[in-house]
């Protein structure tokens, strides 16, 4: 009898060891956790908030004004030429009147070609500029989260990667101050 009394105590040390054995573990998993630094950022708001990208947008806006501009006088100038044409077309020839015509088109389809082209490289232009912008703010997170000790730092924006947080954990504000700083040093 004595040995079975001995199994079960020892079977009830060994649980009590287990029990032990994962308090500890857990115990050690809360204060790890504790000590991680966990932050997150408001992308829409930073982005939209950030002076550079705000710089950026009122370059381009000029740029696109100008561009404007520049399609309604080229525009203009056509018009003039076609209302011209119309006016001498009556007294020229069918022959003389289509040949104009046809040079007359060909030009509005080099000029609509051309106004196209630079108004495809204004696009991609300023797509490249905003991409690299981007890409800046977030090497500028991720290098604020190591100079700070962040564990992580998350993305919260429209998409949903941040469903809640604790405003106390939003560092939104901090981060583009600091962004914002560091554009103005280097104006």
């Amino acid at each position: 009898m004595k040995s079975c009394f001995s199994i079960f105590g020892r079977s009830e040390k060994l649980i009590n060891m287990k029990k032990i054995s994962l308090l500890v573990f857990a115990a050690i998993t809360a204060i790890s956790c504790e000590q991680d630094k966990i932050a997150y950022v408001d992308n829409t708001k930073l982005i939209k908030e950030y002076q550079e990208k705000i710089d950026l947008e009122n370059e381009y806006k000029i740029k696109y004004e100008n561009f404007q501009k520049k399609y309604d006088s080229v525009s203009s100038e056509f018009q003039k030429e076609a209302q011209a044409f119309e006016s001498s077309a009556k007294s020229l020839g069918q022959a003389k009147a289509q040949e104009q015509y046809n040079a007359l088109m060909q030009k509005r389809q080099q000029m609509a070609q051309s106004l196209q082209q630079q108004e495809q490289m204004l696009q991609q232009e300023s797509s490249q500029e905003v991409d690299s912008l981007v890409k800046k703010v977030r090497g500028f997170i991720k290098d604020y989260g190591k100079n700070n000790g962040y564990t992580f730092i998350l993305a919260e924006n429209e998409g949903g990667n941040v469903f809640y947080g604790e405003d106390s954990k939003d560092i939104t504000d901090e981060v583009l101050t600091e962004l914002n700083n560091t554009y103005k040093a280097k104006k």
